[in-house]
């Protein structure tokens, strides 16, 4: 689902101030998002995007005091309007010959499949560890507490494949960054990655590892 790494640091990685990886227990570890200046991909002005932005639901101080959790759950009770958001990402993506959309675990399943049908592209879930029963390819990235890792199933991917990459909520990168990050490693084309909420105060730099974010709506700081 959405980000949970340090705000800060993707200000310091769009001034240059950090970025690289290093390894731990054999894994890739993502240790910066590379974030780019002037690099966002906003949809344009729809009259669907307000419907949209209206129907997230905003609760304060969860899943931990500070944070303004931004709640889809409302919008998927709209059948109308959660269509609206499906389709307005078929819309971009039809025609781009991507082969796979790769949704991270786990609200990015909610969308994910629902574009990958739609387009006529296959689905690969991005999961946490030990959800897989095959055997994975795995990619630790560095939260603001901790770290946390992505894995897929070896063979999911073929060599240069197009993927579009596909979660909910776009705070600072960091979970992008570890899936564009697998996927390449597993030699795919990523051509984009494509999120229904990002926040405001990033939304003017997206651009991760060299790859555009797409985002629907700005995220909510209040609740209705």
């Amino acid at each position: 689902m959405g980000e949970e790494a340090n705000c800060n640091a993707v200000m310091e990685a769009a001034n240059g101030n950090g970025n690289g990886k290093v390894k731990e227990n054999g894994h890739a570890v993502v240790a910066m998002p590379d974030v780019k200046a002037d690099d966002a991909v906003v949809a344009p002005a729809d009259p669907r995007l307000q419907g949209i932005s209206d129907a997230i639901r905003v609760v304060p101080h969860f899943p931990k005091p500070g944070i303004m959790f931004n709640d889809i759950t409302t919008l998927l009770l709209r059948p109308g309007v959660f269509k609206d958001a499906v389709d307005i990402f078929v819309e971009r993506y039809r025609g781009m010959d991507i082969a796979a959309v790769a949704g991270i675990e786990a609200r990015g399943f909610i969308f994910g499949p629902a574009i990958a049908l739609a387009i006529g592209a296959k689905f690969i879930p991005l999961r946490k560890p030990k959800k897989l029963p095959g055997e994975v390819i795995s990619e630790t990235y560095v939260l603001e507490y901790g770290t946390d890792c992505l894995e897929m199933h070896v063979g999911a991917i073929e060599p240069r494949e197009r993927v579009l990459i596909v979660d909910d909520l776009v705070a600072t990168g960091g979970t992008l960054c570890a899936a564009i990050n697998l996927l390449e490693r597993a030699g795919a084309d990523v051509v984009e990655c494509a999120c229904l909420i990002g926040l405001p105060k990033f939304k003017d730099f997206y651009k991760l590892n060299g790859k555009p974010v797409y985002v629907l709506v700005e995220s909510l700081e209040y609740e209705k």
